[in-house]
């Protein structure tokens, strides 16, 4: 007679094809450097403009890598980008910086699903964040995976759709540019203040079309 119940022998799980996001913290010492220096460049381009009203946000030109004042965080961002490449085993590739900018979002200020097309990694440095406006979500690249959608008895890294990821002051995130990306309403009374930019191999930078903002 049969035996009846289970009768694997062994299982296990494969991971494969992941989606990776590198969070990186500056020591408070550069961070504090990095906010005086940002914030002041901002405050310069901002200068005759009216207050951001409720919902509004602002972001600067995509140029900010080529300012002096930005050479530090330059550096820093160069440093972060290495170290991913060193993770994933690619090796000593020349990359560049191809855009870089920032952006404030008042109170009630979101940022729609977006990627960034025409670019091999990004990221999103944090300057100033607030309880209510300390978050990013990251989506799920596989489109074809929403197709059949069961319900779950609880929300996994295995399941979501969705990962909500929690910044603080000095937070460097680096991130594969198609990875889908947005930033909730901002919740607090203050404005939350980050610098963006995208970095390419410089080989193709030079015969590539310029990003796709």
């Amino acid at each position: 007679m049969l035996r009846s119940g289970p009768r694997i022998e062994s299982s296990d799980v494969v991971t494969m094809f992941p989606s990776l996001v590198w969070k990186l913290q500056i020591e408070p010492g550069l961070r504090d450097v990095l906010r005086a220096n940002i914030l002041a460049a901002i405050a310069g381009m901002r200068a005759g403009l009216p207050a951001l009203a409720h919902g509004d946000g602002w972001q600067s030109g995509h140029l900010l890598h080529q300012r002096d004042d930005f050479g530090e965080f330059v550096e820093c961002a160069l440093q972060g980008v290495a170290s991913v490449l060193r993770f994933l085993r690619i090796g000593e590739e020349a990359c560049e910086i191809t855009g870089c900018w920032a952006s404030v979002l008042a109170a009630g200020g979101a940022h729609r699903l977006h990627s960034h097309p025409n670019n091999f990694l990004s990221g999103a440095y944090y300057v100033c964040t607030w309880p209510g406006a300390d978050t990013i979500n990251f989506h799920d690249p596989r489109r074809q995976a929403a197709v059949i959608r069961p319900p779950v008895v609880e929300l996994t890294a295995q399941n979501t759709d969705q990962v909500v990821v929690r910044v603080r002051d000095g937070t460097l995130l680096l991130f594969p540019s198609y990875l889908e990306h947005s930033v909730d309403a901002n919740a607090s009374r203050h404005e939350r203040v980050s610098v963006s930019f995208n970095v390419m191999f410089s080989a193709f930078a030079e015969r590539l079309s310029k990003p796709l903002w």
